[in-house]
C-alpha cells in the first residue's frame, strides 16, 4: 500500500512539472507574438503603409525614346516616331457595347476580337499598339471611361533601306535585334518613366486623385563614322551592277585605311529598315513559319562580316608582303610562266593558258600570274606564311563592332603540304571575310598599321554632351614602312598598267588589286569578282572594295569589279579629299 501511494505522487510531481513546461511554453510564444506585433505597428508602420499603398496604386510605364544614330555629319538615319498604345481597364468600363464599336472602327479590328478584350476581367487589357498618333488623338477625344490611350515610341528609319544589314533593326519591344541596334543597346536605350494612379479597392482609379509621376530618361544618341552620300551612292551602284550582271548580291565597303572609320558598306539586296519581317523579294511559293524565318534570317545577312569566301588573287597582295618582309623576292626577281606549274602531282594553271613567258616579280603582281605567285609562295614557306598572315589579322576576327562577324576557314598549319600553299598563295583552298581581307589590306598600304574597323564614334546625351568617345586596338609595325612604300608602288602600277586597269580614275592615281574567284566545288562555272582599290596611291586616305557574287556572262574581277570602284571614286574622292583638305 505504501509503495502504490509513493508511485501515484511521483506521478502527480510529473504531471505539474509538465503543465508548468507548457504553461511557460505558452507565455514565451504570446511573448513573442506580441513583441513582433510591436515592432511591426511601430518601428515598421511606415514601410508597410507605403506597401499598402503601393497595393492600391496602378503603375503604367511611360516608354522612353530610344537614341538617335546619326552619320559622320549629323544627319539623323535611325530615330523615333510618336505611336500609341490603346488599353481597356474593366472595370472603369461603363458603356462596354460603345467601346466595342468605336475600337474596332478606329483600329480596324473585327469586332468580336475587340469585345474579348474589353470584357476580360483583368486590371488592363492592352488592345492595340503602335498604333498612328493622330489615330491615338482621336480615340482619346471620344472620352470613353474605361479606354487608356498611352503615347508609345516605334523606330523609325528616314532612309528606309539605306545600310539596312548594318544600322540593324529594333523588336516590339523597341529593343535592338540585329546590327548597330543591338550593339550598343545600352546607349541607346533609355530608362522608362511611370505614371502611379491611386485606386480603391475594386481596382477602380479614384477620381480627382493625385497621380506620381517619374518621368522618363531618353537613350543617348550614337555617332557613326558612315557618310550618308557615300553610302547612297554606293548602293545606286550596287544596284545597277546587280541588275546589270544578274548577280545574286553586291558589296562594297569603302574604310579610312588609316583608322578602321568604316564610311560605307553595302550588301545589296538591302531590305526596308520599318517593314523588317517582310522579305526583299517575291518567294516562288507560300512560305510561313520556320521556313520564312530561315529566309528572313538570310535576308539580315551582312555579307561583308557574316560570310566568309575564297578571296582569290586579291590576295596577292598578302603573298606578295610576306615575300617581301622575308627578303625572298625583290622586283627583279625573274620568273618564267609557260601557263601552268606543276606542284608535286598537281597541274595548276594560269588564267593565261598560253603563259606569260619571261617575267620579273613586279610584272608577275601587274599580270596577276598564278605561276609566279605559286614559286613565290614555296620561297616563303608555310611557318613564315603563316607567320605573316597572322600578323595581317587573317588568323583572327577584326572585331568589328557588328554582332555575328565570321571567322578565317584554313588548313591547320602541320596540314599545308606544297599543293596546299600553292593554292593559297594565289588566294584559294580557305576562306575568309571581306571585312579580313580589307583590314589586310590596309595594313599593307598604310605603312603596317593594323587597325580596327568600326562605325562607332562617340555616344551623346540629350544636351549633346559626350557620354563616350570610342576607342578601337590598333597594332603598329605589322609590316615594315619600306615594304608598304614597295607595296603602294606595285599596286599602282597594277592599275596603270596591269590586270586592274579600269580601276583607273582620271585625275587620280590608284591602286588596286583584281580576283576571279571560282566558287565550290570546282567546274560549277560560278565565280566570285572582286576588286581592291585605295586612294590617293601614294598617300592612301580611302580605300574599297566590291564584291559581286555570280556574275552572268564576263566574270572577270577586272572587267566587272574593277568598274564599280572607278565609278564610285570619281563620285566620292573629290569630295573625300576636299573634306579632309577643309579638315586641314
Amino acid at each position: 500500500m505504501f509503495y502504490r501511494g509513493c508511485h501515484l505522487n511521483k506521478v502527480r510531481t510529473i504531471h505539474r512539472k509538465m503543465l508548468l513546461i507548457y504553461v511557460w511554453g505558452i507565455a514565451v510564444f504570446c511573448m513573442l507574438v506580441v513583441g513582433k506585433l510591436a515592432y511591426l505597428m511601430i518601428f515598421k508602420s511606415e514601410y508597410y503603409t507605403e506597401k499598402a499603398l503601393e497595393v492600391q496604386e496602378r503603375e503604367r510605364k511611360i516608354k522612353a525614346p530610344r537614341g538617335q544614330i546619326l552619320d559622320r555629319n549629323g544627319k539623323v538615319i535611325a530615330s523615333n516616331k510618336t505611336v500609341c498604345t490603346v488599353s481597356v481597364i474593366y472595370n472603369q468600363v461603363k458603356n462596354p457595347e460603345k467601346v466595342i464599336d468605336i475600337l474596332s472602327k478606329e483600329l480596324e479590328l473585327d469586332k468580336d476580337e475587340v469585345k474579348k478584350k474589353v470584357e476580360k476581367k483583368s486590371v488592363r487589357e492592352k488592345v492595340k499598339s503602335n498604333i498612328p498618333k493622330e489615330v491615338g488623338d482621336k480615340i482619346r477625344e471620344y472620352n470613353l471611361a474605361g479606354v487608356k490611350v498611352d503615347e508609345d515610341y516605334k523606330r523609325y528609319y528616314p532612309y528606309e533601306s539605306l545600310a539596312s544589314k548594318v544600322l540593324g533593326f529594333t523588336g516590339a519591344d523597341n529593343q535592338g535585334i540585329i546590327g548597330l541596334e543591338v550593339q550598343y543597346e545600352k546607349y541607346l536605350k533609355g530608362v522608362d518613366g511611370m505614371i502611379m494612379t491611386p485606386t480603391d479597392s475594386r481596382g477602380i482609379e479614384m477620381k480627382n486623385a493625385l497621380e506620381q509621376r517619374k518621368e522618363p530618361v531618353s537613350g543617348n544618341d550614337l555617332v557613326t563614322s558612315i557618310d550618308v552620300n557615300i553610302q547612297q551612292y554606293a548602293e545606286q551602284i550596287a544596284y545597277n551592277t546587280m541588275e546589270a550582271k544578274q548577280a545574286n548580291y553586291v558589296s562594297i565597303i569603302v574604310m579610312n585605311p588609316n583608322n578602321g572609320e568604316i564610311l560605307a558598306m553595302v550588301n545589296a539586296p538591302e531590305f526596308d529598315l520599318n517593314n523588317p519581317y517582310t522579305l526583299n523579294y517575291e518567294p516562288d511559293e507560300n512560305v510561313s513559319g520556320k521556313k520564312k524565318q530561315d529566309l528572313l534570317n538570310k535576308m539580315w545577312r551582312n555579307q561583308c562580316t557574316n560570310d566568309t569566301y575564297e578571296p582569290g588573287s586579291t590576295f596577292k597582295v598578302v603573298t606578295a608582303t610576306a615575300a617581301l618582309e622575308n627578303n625572298a623576292v625583290n622586283l627583279d626577281t625573274q620568273f618564267s610562266c609557260p601557263g601552268f606549274r606543276v606542284v608535286d602531282d598537281r597541274k595548276i594553271r594560269c588564267h593565261k593558258t598560253t603563259g606569260h613567258g619571261s617575267e620579273d616579280f613586279l610584272h608577275g603582281t601587274m599580270n596577276s600570274c598564278n605561276p609566279v605567285f605559286i614559286d613565290v609562295g614555296l620561297k616563303v614557306g608555310v611557318e613564315k606564311f603563316y607567320e605573316q598572315m597572322k600578323k595581317l589579322g587573317l588568323m583572327n576576327k577584326t572585331g568589328i563592332d557588328v554582332p555575328g562577324e565570321a571567322g578565317t576557314i584554313i588548313h591547320q598549319i602541320k596540314n599545308v603540304g606544297n599543293v596546299e600553299l600553292a593554292t593559297m598563295s594565289f588566294g584559294q583552298s580557305f576562306q575568309i571575310t571581306p571585312m579580313q581581307y580589307l583590314v589586310a589590306a590596309s595594313a599593307v598600304i598604310n605603312g603596317g598599321k593594323l587597325v580596327t574597323p568600326h562605325f562607332a564614334v562617340k555616344s551623346v546625351n540629350s544636351n549633346g554632351e559626350v557620354v563616350e568617345k570610342f576607342q578601337y586596338k590598333e597594332k603598329k609595325g605589322v609590316v615594315s614602312k619600306q615594304t608598304s612604300d614597295t607595296m603602294k608602288y606595285v599596286l599602282e602600277k597594277v592599275i596603270s598598267e596591269g590586270t586592274g586597269s579600269k580601276g583607273k580614275v582620271h585625275g587620280y592615281k590608284v591602286g588596286g588589286k583584281t580576283a576571279t574567284s571560282q566558287k565550290l566545288p570546282r567546274g560549277s562555272g560560278k565565280y566570285i569578282a572582286s576588286f581592291m582599290g585605295f586612294a590617293p596611291a601614294d598617300n592612301p586616305e580611302v580605300i574599297a572594295m566590291a564584291i559581286i557574287d555570280e556574275p552572268k556572262g564576263i566574270y572577270y574581277g577586272g572587267q566587272v569589279a574593277a568598274p564599280v570602284i572607278s565609278r564610285l571614286y570619281k563620285n566620292i574622292l573629290p569630295y573625300l579629299l576636299e573634306e579632309k583638305e577643309q579638315g586641314e
